[in-house]
């Protein structure tokens, strides 16, 4: 069955080039369109196997949120970021929010063309992929870990996202909490660590190396 796919991406040549390699491996491109208003109108109206997303789209458009808004109508979309930036806050991001995958816009053909059929089907992202790499640390506990302030196994997954630069709401999305919970846990871990702000509690984890 042929896969169909939508490609989003600001610039031209960059779409027409993306557009032009999944035809070639027989996939049928169902919509070119460049920003975020378009991407989220045709994804759930046309309902594609697969969504190539740009992260970054022009003046205030923001693929990661683009990526939001089309979950949060149609859960079950396929998105696959593919972005310039290997970020790890926006990977962070990517995979809080529910990306497939998280590409790089150097990565191989057949690479991009493989990553692109396991997001179709359904199936997780490589265990190598960027986005599982930063899906595993964000949800990682102690395991063994030696820190010196005695945080919970969540409190220490939300320092993660903290420090990773995620908003409460996604880290909500990400732990499946509700951000209600995501601010109790926020406020007990900047008591715990007598610090003022998230900015300092993210210097603290980043300085002992858990994030």
């Amino acid at each position: 069955m042929t896969i169909r796919a939508i490609v989003a991406d600001d610039h031209e040549v960059v779409r027409k080039g993306l557009a032009a390699i999944l035809k070639a491996a027989g996939i049928e491109v169902v919509a070119e369109v460049a920003t975020r208003a378009d991407v989220v109108k045709m994804t759930l109206e046309l309902r594609p196997d697969v969504v190539l997303l740009d992260v970054r789209m022009p003046e205030h458009d923001d693929g990661l949120l683009a990526l939001e808004e089309i979950r949060a109508t149609w859960p079950g979309a396929r998105i696959l970021m593919f972005s310039a930036y290997d970020n790890p806050t926006y990977i962070a991001r990517a995979a809080a929010l529910g990306a497939a995958d998280y590409l790089l816009k150097g990565t191989p053909q057949a690479d991009l063309i493989g990553a692109i059929h396991r997001v179709a089907s359904g199936l997780e992202a490589a265990e190598t992929s960027m986005l599982q790499k930063v899906r595993r640390a964000m949800v990682r506990r102690k395991d063994g870990v030696e820190i010196d302030v005695p945080l919970t196994n969540r409190e220490l997954q939300v320092l993660r996202h903290v420090a990773l630069g995620l908003s409460n709401r996604e880290i909500g999305h990400s732990l499946q909490i509700s951000i209600e919970t995501v601010k109790e846990h926020v406020q007990n871990i900047l008591r715990k660590l007598d610090v003022n702000d998230r900015t300092q509690a993210a210097v603290w984890a980043v300085r002992r190396n858990l994030a």
